[in-house]
């Protein structure tokens, strides 16, 4: 199950329906089991605040994953989402708010499938994995 939620912002994703079936074909095409995501969308300030509690970054961010599984087959998580940070990504990378907003989806999820992004060569991955299946929605 995916759900979508917000905290102080008044936030719906576009086609839910369509998004979250997108989702759970990642999560099985990546060989994993989907048992619960919630996505959070915020503000800025929301997630400044979480990135501090709970990972000591005193940094704005656009996504903090948290994995709550605990079982390695099955995936579930809370996935925060700074609207703010996808608007000013989407300016700053000249795409739409919905390709980034897709494009931060996914990273969650990949994430929560054990992709990292703090290395250049886990980084690329990353990247590699986003394009390929933001390109596979449909």
């Amino acid at each position: 199950m995916i759900n979508f939620h917000s905290e102080e912002i008044e936030f719906k994703v576009n086609h839910p329906i369509k998004i979250k079936r997108w989702l759970k074909s990642v999560i099985i095409s990546e060989g994993f089991e989907l048992s619960e995501i919630n996505y959070i969308f915020c503000t800025d300030e929301y997630l400044h605040k979480i990135n501090l509690e709970y990972l000591d970054h005193d940094t704005l961010t656009d996504i903090i994953t948290f994995d709550n599984s605990e079982d390695e087959a099955l995936i579930e998580g809370d996935i925060f989402i700074s609207i703010d940070r996808v608007k000013d990504n989407s300016l700053d990378f000249k795409t739409t708010f919905e390709h980034e907003l897709k494009r931060v989806l996914v990273h969650g999820v990949l994430h929560l499938c054990g992709y990292f992004d703090k290395s250049d060569e886990d980084e690329k991955l990353m990247r590699s994995k986003e394009d390929f299946y933001i390109n596979l929605f449909k």
